[in-house]
């Protein structure tokens, strides 16, 4: 994912020299970003609604719908039929969230937002690159915008609270991939029991630059140092990620699978990935001394 989003950022930073456009979503992407997923109960009135890699989810109240990522600008209509296949009216969406302002989880926020009134909350450290489509992200800033940018409703600070019906989604600040890169926990039950879920930003680093060179994010590196010291210690029963790739999806379940929740409960799978993010920063780091 991240070699995917330099080479990309590079191509658009020479695209750019010659011409600009109001929106410029990448063209050369992989193809599981857009192919099509059967969407599936998780646990509860969590539902996977995405492509086959990245991640849209879809939480159900009585009060309406709470959705977390949209994925590209193409993947509107993905996650509307998959919606639909389910059971639930893509109308009812009440409440757009992200767990990182990227195209690849922004690009249909803005078209969804405008076709179901929902209200678009995110983590502050984003709110400018959400409003400005991606022009003011600080690996490509400057440039032109990479998604339609959206309104944003609610501002949304560490360990805030989104209510929803019976729902209550709590927020948590882990930025480094960006600087207002965040995770959401919260509680669903099914007839057996109730499960508290982390839905994880998995702090991959993005820049192939010198941390301190990033005179966008001058606080990057800590940043990441917290993220990589806090996440190790949340507590949960399920957890699931931005990328279908990054929680091991395909391998843990497969189209057409019973209902089983139990097949995203790996702690240890969780656990061994973010020591190997926290092995790869502490590299970068190293690599930055004189």
């Amino acid at each position: 994912m991240v070699s995917t989003l330099l080479l990309w950022m590079t191509a658009l930073c020479a695209a750019t020299n010659s011409f600009a456009q109001p929106v410029l979503e990448p063209t050369r992407i992989p193809p599981e970003w857009i192919k099509p997923q059967q969407p599936f109960r998780i646990a509860g009135n969590l539902y996977y609604v995405g492509t086959y890699d990245l991640s849209s989810y879809l939480i159900t109240t009585p009060a309406g719908h709470i959705l977390v990522n949209t994925g590209l600008a193409v993947s509107e209509q993905t996650i509307k039929k998959n919606i639909k296949a389910l059971g639930f009216r893509f109308k009812d969406i009440k409440i757009l969230l992200t767990m990182q302002a990227h195209f690849d989880h922004m690009g249909a926020m803005a078209a969804i937002q405008q076709k179901t009134g929902a209200r678009f909350m995110v983590d502050a450290g984003d709110v400018s690159v959400s409003e400005t489509g991606g022009k003011t992200d600080y690996e490509t800033g400057g440039l032109v915008s990479q998604y339609s940018p959206v309104k944003v409703n609610r501002i949304l600070h560490d360990k805030d609270t989104i209510s929803l019906g019976d729902m209550q989604l709590v927020m948590l600040h882990h930025p480094g991939h960006t600087i207002g890169s965040c995770s959401f926990i919260f509680e669903v039950k099914d007839d057996n029991r109730r499960y508290k879920v982390l839905l994880a930003n998995m702090p991959t680093i993005i820049t192939n630059r010198k941390l301190s060179a990033v005179k966008g994010y001058p606080d990057m590196a800590k940043d990441y140092a917290y993220t990589l010291d806090t996440m190790p210690k949340i507590q949960f029963d399920l957890w699931l990620a931005a990328h279908a790739s990054q929680f091991s999806l395909h391998q843990k379940r497969k189209d057409g699978d019973a209902y089983n929740p139990a097949a995203f409960a790996d702690r240890t799978d969780y656990d061994k990935q973010l020591a190997n993010l926290k092995a790869a920063y502490l590299k970068k780091l190293a690599e930055e001394q004189p």
